[in-house]
């Protein structure tokens, strides 16, 4: 690998931290991709104990590690699940990635749902559902004020998201053996559920799910989700599950637009992915005069680009 540190007078960071997922990309002054890469899920919520705030360091550490095999960037915009603007979590974070990269000059934070919606909307001019490890509806008006429905974390609700998904799944599953024991060898989704978590047994789901109580633990439910749509095309219930993910998501897309009126609906994140159905659900349920979109943007680079060409 060849090293470009020093040889760039601007160059940006943008980083895209999500629970499963953490994406990093670096551009220069013109925003032309240096280099890209990921890292371990994290999220604002980890500063809220000593462990997780451990762990969010760590990942940071290793991130650095990456970006720094290419250049130091001058400029960094970080869009970090969980993030509320004023709070301690977003000073530590603040902190953490200073430590990581003292050369910086402009450090900035926002939320990752921000950095989905400027890549695809100007303020005012849509809104945007994204469906991560978690699920938000969003709308950045003309005043840059931020409006959301949903994103109250997976304990309350992010129905449509991709620990929904999975709880969805894990507690289908369970009921059904609260009936009839061992009738999760019938179910293809149980199966591939099962295959993913390395046990069919209750004590190995209660670990999985309940044991490491960290942040990070809930990116690692959310791929169950992977296993689910998997299995849709040969269990019934698995393609269920994916379709009211999104009537969820649509719900989402319907409380914006009752609000604020009748402007595109763009759909994002990788659990809109998962299945065809989800986004074919969530269109139906919009009214048919709202025009809806993909976006597929790459929300990492976005950050990188607002790092160098947006006053920080």
């Amino acid at each position: 690998m060849t090293s470009i540190i020093g040889t760039i007078a601007t160059t940006g960071l943008g980083i895209d931290a999500g629970g499963t997922q953490t994406r990093w990309a670096l551009v220069d002054a013109d925003g032309q991709l240096l280099a890209d890469g990921h890292v371990a899920g994290l999220s604002a919520l980890q500063c809220d104990n000593p462990t997780g705030a451990v762990r969010l360091g760590n990942t940071l550490e290793t991130l650095a590690a990456a970006v720094r095999q290419h250049a130091k960037p001058t400029r960094i915009y970080a869009g970090v699940t969980g993030f509320v603007r004023g709070s301690t979590a977003a000073t530590l974070l603040v902190d953490l990635l200073k430590q990581q990269f003292p050369e910086a000059r402009n450090i900035a934070l926002g939320s990752d749902i921000e950095i989905a919606f400027l890549d695809v909307f100007k303020p005012g001019g849509g809104y945007i559902v994204y469906a991560g490890t978690g699920s938000i509806g969003a709308f950045i008006d003309t005043d840059n004020v931020f409006h959301r429905a949903g994103g109250r974390g997976v304990v309350l609700d992010d129905a449509g998201g991709g620990y929904w998904i999975a709880r969805e799944a894990l507690r289908h599953i369970w009921r059904a053996e609260d009936e009839c024991p061992g009738v999760w060898e019938q179910s293809a989704m149980a199966r591939a559920v099962f295959t993913e978590l390395g046990n069919s047994d209750w004590l190995t789901t209660r670990q999985f799910v309940y044991a490491s109580g960290s942040e990070t633990n809930r990116g690692d439910i959310g791929k169950l989700a992977l296993a689910v749509a998997q299995s849709a095309p040969d269990d019934a219930q698995a393609l269920q599950i994916l379709t009211n993910a999104g009537f969820e998501l649509a719900r989402l897309a319907n409380a914006l637009l009752s609000r604020y009126g009748a402007r595109p609906v763009a759909l994002a994140g990788r659990a809109a992915t998962l299945h065809p159905i989800i986004e074919s659900t969530f269109r139906q349920a919009l009214p048919a005069s709202i025009a809806v979109t993909r976006s597929d943007g790459a929300a990492h680079l976005a950050a990188a680009r607002i790092a160098v060409k947006v006053p920080l």
